[in-house]
């Protein structure tokens, strides 16, 4: 469902330069026809390449045209804030009553065009659940995740830091997000653990199941899996949460179910990205494991 909703953004939407980039962001992450998605502010500074400042204007203006609204009674893996598209939802709502009748039916979209009401059991799972307490209606609470507009807040000293709800700008709050630039900042040697005591995370499991890997290797054989690459990485130096997670799926996307052969390492085959993982995610993923691999060059 990510594909209609990034085709509403490219194709309807009025937003325009970082807050198009950050609307296209949150739509690549839509999984059904519902249009909502979980995204930490973190995640969508890296993915936009913008400024915090930039990202937070860019949420605010598009709460403020109706095209993303901030679900605040619900939360995503690790407290995340989720996210809505009302208008894309409620013209992928009149596109499906339209071709009912139509298959062939032309349908423009409109303000006016209900949106749709949620349905909480849907969400759940994607790993997306009511706040305790709340009666799971929309709040008014600007998107960036702040209870006031960040502009009018009074400039925290340097020293301090500048965390958000989301979490700090160095400690993605998603595991399945890796900050890719983490072994080069300041904070590079916090929150590395050995892959023994890595967890296979909520959004790490969904993905599993989403891109059929589940189906296909079953909970024995991708337990299986999870053990096999568990002992292969027991002698890898400690990495962060998110780079074990990239490494992981990049495994159990190449991984065969028991009793076939595993025909992407045999010789002479193209070397294709594994299945469920595009170009893109497989060369990150790579990039990821090669960043804390020995050299040799070390000490």
């Amino acid at each position: 469902m990510s594909v209609d909703s990034r085709e509403w953004v490219w194709e309807h939407s009025a937003s325009r330069g970082t807050a198009r980039l950050v609307l296209l962001s949150i739509a690549d992450r839509v999984p059904d026809k519902q249009c909502v998605a979980w995204a930490s502010l973190t995640s969508l500074i890296e993915r936009t390449n913008g400024s915090r400042s930039a990202v937070r204007a860019a949420l605010l203006a598009l709460a403020d045209s109706g095209e993303l609204e901030l679900l605040d009674d619900y939360q995503g893996p690790q407290r995340v804030t989720v996210y809505r598209l009302p208008r894309a939802a409620a013209f992928q709502a009149k596109v499906d009553a339209a071709r009912q009748e139509d298959p062939d039916a032309h349908v423009e979209p409109s303000d006016a065009d209900p949106v749709p009401k949620l349905v909480p059991e849907k969400l759940q799972r994607y790993g997306i659940w009511p706040k305790k307490g709340t009666d799971s209606a929309p709040s008014s609470r600007n998107p960036t995740g702040a209870e006031s507009d960040p502009a009018r807040r009074n400039p925290t000293p340097r020293r301090y830091g500048n965390n958000t709800l989301e979490g700090a700008e160095s400690d993605p709050q998603n595991r399945s997000e890796p900050k890719v630039n983490r072994r080069y900042s300041s904070s590079a040697g916090a929150g590395v653990i050995p892959a023994a005591e890595w967890q296979v995370d909520p959004a790490t499991h969904a993905w599993a199941r989403q891109q059929g890997h589940l189906d296909r290797l079953g909970e024995q054989g991708l337990q299986a899996a999870d053990e096999k690459w568990r002992l292969h990485r027991a002698n890898f130096k400690p990495r962060g949460a998110g780079a074990w997670a990239a490494d992981w799926r990049s495994w159990i996307a190449r991984e065969h179910p028991p009793g076939r052969p595993n025909l992407y390492a045999v010789s002479g085959k193209s070397a294709a990205a594994p299945g469920g993982m595009t170009r893109a995610e497989a060369h990150t993923a790579a990039l990821l494991a090669a960043l804390d691999e020995p050299t040799g060059t070390e000490g």
